[in-house]
């Protein structure tokens, strides 16, 4: 059973044989999906089963004109969030300290200063990939999961909107400040070296 038309056909007649090949296709990229929005793996490892299962039980509803990968995506960064939901019990953190500061002409304090690499060039060192993933990590959640959502799984800010269920202006200004925050907390790695 290679195709996802012939997976979608077991799954909807019941083949335990089907959900063991759908498990073993999907799992590692919708693994990767889940970590990239919950901070432990175990979080992610049950997010990912929570959507596994949650497919299997609406896999009527699938759309045979709709692409599996997608609709398995959708459900699981819709488990991820469920997820997070549940688990703020503590005040959200102030996005306001990773803020930029400005005076009151306009100007930024300190001025912002051009990096010295692009931010593509960056994320290909491997290095580097752990200090972007700490800075988005120290994001409070709404913003992280703005920026996780736009940037990261590039859904339309119409369907981030829907997935955090708040209104695509919010999800607009939401990124805005989550950019300007990530930019702040990776400043000081990405300025060009002084000798």
């Amino acid at each position: 059973m290679s195709t996802d038309a012939a997976l979608v056909a077991g799954l909807r007649g019941g083949d335990a044989a089907a959900f063991e090949t759908l498990v073993r296709k999907y799992m590692a990229v919708l693994l990767r999906v889940a970590r990239r929005f919950l901070r432990s793996e175990e979080d992610a490892r049950d997010a990912v089963q929570d959507a596994f299962i949650n497919a299997f039980r609406s896999i009527g509803s699938f759309a045979a004109n709709a692409q599996l990968s997608t609709w398995l995506h959708r459900i699981v960064i819709n488990a991820c969030l469920m997820r997070l939901r549940t688990q703020r019990r503590h005040p959200e953190e102030d996005i306001e300290e990773y803020l930029p500061r400005f005076r009151e002409d306009g100007h930024q304090l300190p001025p912002s200063q051009q990096w010295s690499e692009t931010a593509e060039t960056i994320l290909e060192r491997e290095e580097l990939q752990g200090v972007v993933r700490n800075a988005i990590d120290q994001l409070p959640d709404t913003y992280r999961e703005v920026l996780l959502l736009r940037d990261l799984e590039e859904l339309s800010t119409e369907e981030a909107a829907e997935a955090l269920q708040v209104t695509p202006n919010a999800v607009k200004v939401r990124l805005h400040r989550a950019r300007q925050a990530l930019r702040t907390l990776l400043d000081p790695y990405m300025r060009p070296v002084t000798r």
